[in-house]
């Protein structure tokens, strides 16, 4: 089936993977209805937790859960699923290397009507500098999809970034998932852009609109960590100069994990995010996209800088 929403194709995949095995359960913090953990409670009611507008006590439950052999999702807005449950994460889950998926939803700037207490422009950075975390940002809901199936696999913390907006897909559907492994959207032989989520498919717009001025090579990068390092160099090899793009801030995000991979790696870079602030307020999505840079001009831009022009 396909979805054009990753909050569907999150709810919806959570649900297979439910039928296929008793031991998934799955915690919301009074968001199941904007989440999609609603269509899991639906599904399997005596598998689904209501805990109330509480995430930090929810992951001491999921905590729970995993030491007694279930494997737990838990569920709310970014902003609160990683930062009011912090402790708990980095306490209990973390430390203890517990099977827990933590599901953070309406992540960057795509609550664009709630303003910066409901925007996690942060994420990335909390969760990846938790050591034994595995951090996951899928381009779309095709890869959202393949994305779940491979946490619910995977033995031990992990955490996946989801946007709250429809958009198209840029993936494949059906993808098999291979976490740590960028994959090559777009042949290119001059500047590398490696993007993330959502910016994936302004990455795209933007080699076809240079198409005929720079020869741009788009990488998705849907895992932030860990990268396969030896994956990550050959994804690059050839090109001039590498661009990030990520809807996140540039300080411990997506360009940041890059360059500590490709430190020693003799290429000039640029990085498309959000400039150490805070979100704010819009009335739609792509206006508060534009107001901070997140657009496909944005990145011709630091194309067209990477390479000189």
């Amino acid at each position: 089936m396909s979805y054009t929403n990753q909050r569907t194709a999150y709810g919806n995949t959570l649900v297979e993977l439910g039928s296929e095995n008793r031991n998934i359960v799955v915690l919301d913090a009074d968001l199941g209805g904007s989440t999609m953990g609603k269509m899991f409670e639906e599904a399997f009611p005596e598998r689904h937790f209501e805990m109330g507008i509480a995430e930090a006590n929810m992951t001491s439950v999921a905590a729970g859960l995993a030491q007694s052999g279930k494997i737990p999702f838990t569920n709310s807005f970014a902003v609160f699923s990683g930062g009011r449950a912090f402790d708990q994460i980095r306490q209990t889950i973390a430390i203890g290397r517990l099977n827990v998926k933590i599901c953070g939803s309406s992540s960057g700037l795509s609550d664009f009507g709630d303003g910066a207490t409901h925007q996690s422009v942060e994420d990335m950075a909390i969760m990846r500098a938790l050591p034994n975390m595995t951090v996951l940002c899928p381009a779309d809901a095709n890869e959202t999809v393949e994305a779940v199936k491979a946490m619910a696999e995977l033995d031990g913390p992990c955490y996946i970034r989801l946007n709250r907006n429809n958009y198209p897909n840029v993936t494949e559907e059906g993808r098999k998932f291979e976490i740590g492994t960028p994959s090559v959207l777009r042949q290119g032989e001059e500047i590398a852009v490696l993007a993330t989520g959502y910016m994936v498919g302004l990455a795209l717009e933007a080699a076809e609109q240079l198409k005929d001025e720079i020869s741009v090579r788009v990488i998705n990068v849907s895992t932030i960590k860990p990268m396969n390092p030896d994956a990550l160099k050959k994804a690059v090899a050839g090109c001039r100069a590498i661009v990030t793009a990520e809807e996140h801030s540039i300080v411990g995000g997506l360009g940041s994990a890059v360059m500590e991979v490709l430190r020693n790696e003799p290429k000039p870079a640029e990085f498309v995010g959000i400039n150490d602030v805070f979100g704010c307020s819009s009335h739609s999505y792509e206006d508060v996209l534009k107001y901070y840079g997140l657009t496909t001009e944005r990145v011709i831009e630091a194309v067209r800088k990477a390479a000189g022009f």
